[in-house]
């Protein structure tokens, strides 16, 4: 399940579902986030699991940002984690804090 929102390095970004995530004028994408109006789009065709897994990517994403960590290569490394992290978080039933 998608949350409406998550707090990433103290701000709060809401979580909103779209039928079109579009960067840059293009629309292959599954999720953005934007920093600046603290937001983060998943695509809402996608398949639950790709939903999570694409926002497991965005909010690691925001987490360099709200750091203030610079990395060569963001995209590949966070597409590589995200996709590991993800299923961590999935096979081991983990998650913490209070429940909606």
């Amino acid at each position: 399940m998608i949350p409406s929102k998550v707090k990433i390095g103290g701000i709060e970004y809401s979580v909103e579902e779209k039928e079109v995530v579009i960067i840059d004028g293009n629309t292959n994408y599954a999720g953005k986030i934007d920093y600046h109006q603290a937001t983060i789009e998943i695509l809402k065709g996608s398949p639950e699991q790709r939903k999570e897994e694409t926002l497991i990517h965005e909010i690691l994403h925001g987490v360099f940002y709200e750091s203030g960590c610079v990395i060569e290569n963001e995209e590949e490394i966070v597409s590589r984690a995200s996709r590991v992290l993800y299923q961590v978080l999935k096979d081991n039933k983990l998650s913490f804090g209070k429940q909606e």
